[in-house]
C-alpha cells in the first residue's frame, strides 16, 4: 500500500433512477371534462366504454369481497385529448398462485384516482406486454407511497404520527395530511453517551473551531412510513426525529458560497428556516480544512481511552479499553468528486472521528488504474496521483493501490475456479475487492475493526449514531440460531416482534432437519490456519461445553456485520455463487451483496492468511462471510431499517418475495438474490439495483425528479416532474422534505447537471 491515504462491482442491468409519488398537482396538470360527442362517435371508443361498464362491474363486485384486491397501476389517455380515459383493469397471479384485480390507474397525493398522459390508446400487443411484466415483477401493482414526500409544515410528534405504510387500518395512500402556517425550527442533536475523559476534538490547528453538530427536528412528517424491512427501534436508532438538508448537511457548508467558506451548493434550493443551523456557530469557513491533520490532533487528545500497540508483538494490548475503527472508503482513479460529495464525506469524518474523540478514523483507499505507474517506487509519482484525484482537504487521507502490487502481495497459482462468469482476473477489483482491504489491516495494527465502505452510499442521518448502535446490536446477540437468523430479513408487519421472529427461526429450522450452525465447520479441503495449529479456537468462553446455549456470544463484538441476509450460495441463483477458487472441492459459502461491512482483525487476518498461504478466495461479497464461516466466527447481519417505494399488501408478500429461500430464508433455490428475483429489490431503499434510493435522495436534496409513476405501475424516469424549488415554495405545498436516519444506496448522481 502506498503512502497515506475499488469500485464496488457494477452489475449487470443496473439501471439509474427513480421512483416517486404525487403531491400537489399545478393547475397546468388539471384536465377538462369528458367530451361524450366525440367519445360515443368513434366505433373504437364505443367498444372501450361498454367494456369499461362491463369491467367496472365485476371490479365492484370484487371490492365488496375484498378490500386487498384492487391494485392501482397507470392510465391512458386517448390520442390528442387531455380528458381522463377508460379506467381498466387487468388481472394477475400474485406469488401466492391468487387471482388480483386491478385498476389500470394511480392514485395521486389526495387519493385521486390520476391519470397519465399518452399519445395515443395502448395497443393490444402493449397490453399484453404489460400484463406479462406485471407477472413476471407482481410488486408493479402496488400503491406508490406519498409519505415521504410530506414536508416541514406536517411534522407531528411520534404519537402522532399515523404511518402511510404499514398500516392495518387504512389503505394506503392516504389523503394529505394537516399542514401548519410556520417551519419548525431544528435541534442541536447529539447521539454521543460520552463520559468527562473525551477531549473535545477541532477542526482547525489552533483549536478555535470546534467540531460542529448536527441539527434535527422533534417529531417526523405525518403519514411518514415506518420501515418494510428492518428496524429502528430493534437497533436502538432514534426514530422519532427527522432530518432535512440543511439540518443534516448546513453545518459542512451547504446552503452558502465559496466567498463564505461553503460550496455554493443548495443556494438553487428552497431554503425558509434554514438559517437556523448558523445561528450558534455561523457559516464555517472550510477553505483550509485539513481532515487528516483534524483526525491525528483528535486521537491524540484521546489517546488515553484506547489500546495502543505493544511494541514487541506488533499487535493491540487486550487491558479493557475500547479498540478503535477504521472506516475505510473505496475510491479510483478517475472518480468524478462533486460538492455533494465533499458535503457527505466531511459529514462522516466530523460524526465519526471528530465528535466521537476519535473512536473512528477515516481512510480513502485508493485504486490506481493505471498498472504502469510505480506507486511502491517514487513518492512523488504517489503524490502527484493524489493531487490529481482527490479534493485538498482530504488528499493525507488516501492510501494507494494497484493489481500488480496485489500480485506482488499474492503471487503464485491460485488453483481452479468452479466457475467464473466475469471472466475477471483473481487479482482485479470486481473480484477481489478483499485483496487491498487485507493488506491495509495488516499495515495498520492499531485498529481493532474496519468499515468497508464506498463512495455511492448516503446516510440521512447521524453517521456515528448508524455505525456505533449496530455495532452495539450485533455485540449482544447469542451466537445460537445466528447464522440462520442472519439469512432471513426481518419484516416487523409480517414477523411480528424480534422474539417471535427468532422463534419463527428456531421453528424452521428444526422443521428443515439441518443442523444448525455452531462453531467452526469441518469439510474436505478445509485451511487449517495458524490459530488452529496452535490450538487457539474463534469460541468465546460464553459459549464453553458447560456454558448457557442461550449466552453464548452475547457481549462478544462480532467479526463481521453485514447490512443485507448471509445467505447460503448454493442453488441460490446468484450470479457469482461458484467463483470460489482454490478450493479441494466446492466449500460452504455464504455471502451478503454490497460489499458494505464491518470486518474484524482476526477475520481480515484469517482471509489474508487463506489467501497468501492456502491460495483461497472467492467473490468480493462472498469471501469475508464464507472465512468467518469456515473458521467458526461471529457473523451477523444487522436488519437495518429499509424503506419501500409502495405498499406491499398483504404483508405476507414482502416475505414471499425477500424470504422465499430454503426454509423462510434468503439462501438456496427461489432466493431474492437469484438473477430472476432481483427486481423486487428496485422499489427499495438500499440494493445495488434500487430505482427508489437515488429518487428519494434526490427530492430530499430538493431537485425535480420524475415521480416513477405511470402506465403499467410506473417505472423509472417515468411519470412526472414532481418536487424541486418552485413546487417546494408553493403556498400549498408542505415544504422541504424531512427524513428519518435511512441508508440510501447506489446515489450514481446527486445535482441534475450531474445525470450521466
Amino acid at each position: 500500500m502506498a503512502a497515506r491515504n475499488s469500485n464496488s462491482r457494477v452489475p449487470i442491468g443496473r439501471k439509474i433512477d427513480p421512483l416517486l409519488p404525487y403531491s400537489i398537482m399545478s393547475e397546468k396538470t388539471k384536465k377538462p371534462r369528458l367530451r361524450m360527442r366525440s367519445l360515443l362517435g368513434h366505433c373504437h371508443y364505443r367498444r372501450v366504454l361498454t367494456w369499461l361498464l362491463a369491467a367496472g362491474f365485476l371490479v365492484t363486485l370484487v371490492f365488496v369481497k375484498s378490500r386487498n384486491s384492487g391494485y392501482n397501476v397507470g392510465g391512458y389517455l386517448s390520442k390528442g385529448s387531455r380528458t381522463q380515459a377508460p379506467i381498466a383493469t387487468a388481472t394477475v397471479v400474485n406469488s401466492n398462485g391468487e387471482t388480483v384485480v386491478m385498476l389500470t390507474g394511480d392514485m395521486d397525493g389526495d387519493g385521486k384516482l390520476e391519470t397519465v398522459p399518452e399519445d395515443e390508446y395502448v395497443t393490444d400487443d402493449e397490453k399484453k406486454e404489460r400484463l406479462e411484466q406485471l407477472q413476471k415483477m407482481p410488486w408493479l401493482k402496488f400503491p406508490h407511497l406519498d409519505g415521504y414526500f410530506h414536508g416541514l409544515r406536517t411534522i407531528v410528534s411520534k404519537v402522532n404520527l399515523q404511518p402511510e405504510y404499514p398500516n392495518t387500518t387504512d389503505k394506503a395512500p392516504l389523503p394529505s395530511p394537516a399542514m401548519s402556517d410556520h417551519v419548525p425550527k431544528p435541534q442541536r442533536y447529539s447521539p454521543y453517551d460520552h463520559g468527562s475523559d473525551v477531549k473535545t476534538c477541532y477542526l482547525d490547528a489552533k483549536k478555535t473551531v470546534p467540531a460542529p453538530d448536527l441539527y434535527a427536528y422533534n417529531g417526523v412528517p405525518q403519514h411518514m412510513p415506518d420501515p418494510g424491512i428492518g428496524s429502528f427501534k430493534l437497533l436502538g436508532i432514534r426514530d422519532d426525529i427527522c432530518f432535512d438538508r440543511f439540518s443534516r448537511y448546513g453545518p459542512y457548508g451547504l446552503g452558502y458560497s465559496r466567498a463564505h467558506g461553503g460550496l455554493d451548493t443548495g443556494l438553487d434550493t428552497e431554503s425558509v428556516g434554514s438559517e437556523t443551523v448558523w445561528a450558534e456557530t455561523g457559516k464555517i469557513d472550510y477553505t483550509e480544512v485539513n481532515w487528516a491533520e483534524a483526525q491525528d490532533a483528535c486521537y491524540q487528545a484521546n489517546i488515553h481511552r484506547f489500546p495502543q500497540v505493544d511494541a514487541s508483538t506488533g499487535e493491540l494490548q487486550n487491558n479493557g479499553k475500547k479498540g478503535r475503527i477504521a472506516v475505510v472508503i473505496r475510491t479510483y482513479t478517475g472518480f468524478k468528486w462533486t460538492e455533494l460529495a465533499v458535503l457527505n464525506f466531511r459529514a462522516l469524518i466530523n460524526e465519526l472521528s471528530l465528535k466521537s474523540g476519535g473512536e473512528y478514523q477515516v481512510h480513502f483507499l485508493m485504486q490506481v488504474r493505471n498498472i504502469d505507474e510505480p506507486i511502491w517506487s517514487d513518492k512523488w509519482t504517489v503524490q502527484r496521483i493524489i493531487n490529481d484525484n482527490v479534493p485538498a482537504e482530504f488528499r493525507g487521507l488516501v492510501s494507494l493501490w494497484s493489481e500488480p502490487q496485489m500480485r506482488l502481495m499474492y503471487p503464485g497459482r491460485f488453483g481452479e475456479t468452479i466457475e467464473n462468469p466475469s471472466g475477471a482476473d483473481i487479482h482485479g477489483i470486481y473480484r477481489s475487492a478483499h485483496f487491498p482491504l487485507q493488506v491495509f489491516a495488516l499495515q495498520h495494527p492499531e485498529y481493532a475493526h474496519f468499515w468497508n465502505w464506498e463512495m455511492d452510499m448516503r446516510y440521512l442521518g447521524s453517521y456515528y449514531e448508524f455505525f456505533d448502535r449496530l455495532g452495539k446490536w450485533a455485540a449482544k446477540q447469542p451466537r445460537t440460531l445466528l447464522w440462520e437468523r442472519s439469512a432471513r430479513y426481518y419484516i416487523p408487519a409480517f414477523h411480528g416482534s424480534w422474539e417471535n421472529f427468532t422463534d419463527t427461526v428456531q421453528k424452521d429450522t428444526i422443521a428443515s432437519g439441518r443442523a444448525p450452525i455452531f462453531g467452526p465447520l469441518s469439510f474436505e479441503g478445509k485451511a487449517q490456519l495458524r490459530h488452529d495449529e496452535w490450538g487457539q479456537t474463534m469460541m468465546p468462553a460464553s459459549c464453553g461445553v458447560d456454558a448457557d446455549r442461550s449466552k453464548c456470544g452475547v457481549g462478544e463484538e462480532a467479526d463481521i456485520i453485514t447490512l443485507n441476509p448471509l445467505f447460503d450460495t448454493e442453488q441460490s441463483g446468484w450470479v457469482f455463487s461458484d467463483d470460489a477458487t482454490g478450493y479441494k472441492t466446492p466449500p460452504p459459502r455464504r455471502c451478503a451483496i454490497i460489499t458494505a461491512s464491518r470486518l474484524s482483525r482476526r477475520l481480515l487476518m484469517a482471509m489474508h492468511e487463506e489467501v497468501w498461504r492456502f491460495h483461497h478466495t472467492a467473490f468480493s461479497e462472498m469471501f469475508p462471510p464464507t472465512v468467518a464461516l469456515h473458521h467458526g466466527m461471529k457473523g451477523v447481519f444487522a436488519p437495518h431499517p429499509v424503506f419501500l417505494d409502495r405498499a406491499w399488501y398483504p404483508f405476507s408478500e414482502i416475505d414471499a418475495a425477500f424470504n422465499a429461500g430454503r426454509d423462510h430464508s434468503t439462501s438456496g433455490p427461489g432466493s431474492p438474490f437469484d438473477q430472476l428475483n432481483e427486481h423486487n429489490h428496485k422499489g427499495t431503499s438500499w440494493y445495488f439495483n434500487s430505482e427508489f434510493a437515488g429518487l428519494l435522495w434526490r427530492r430530499w436534496l430538493g431537485y425535480a425528479q420524475m415521480d416513477g409513476r405511470g402506465r403499467g405501475g410506473g417505472r423509472a424516469n417515468e411519470g412526472r416532474e414532481r418536487g424541486g424549488k418552485t413546487e417546494e415554495l408553493d403556498t400549498t405545498s408542505s415544504g422541504r422534505l424531512c427524513m428519518r436516519g435511512v441508508l440510501v444506496h447506489p446515489i450514481k448522481f446527486e445535482h441534475p447537471s450531474e445525470k450521466p
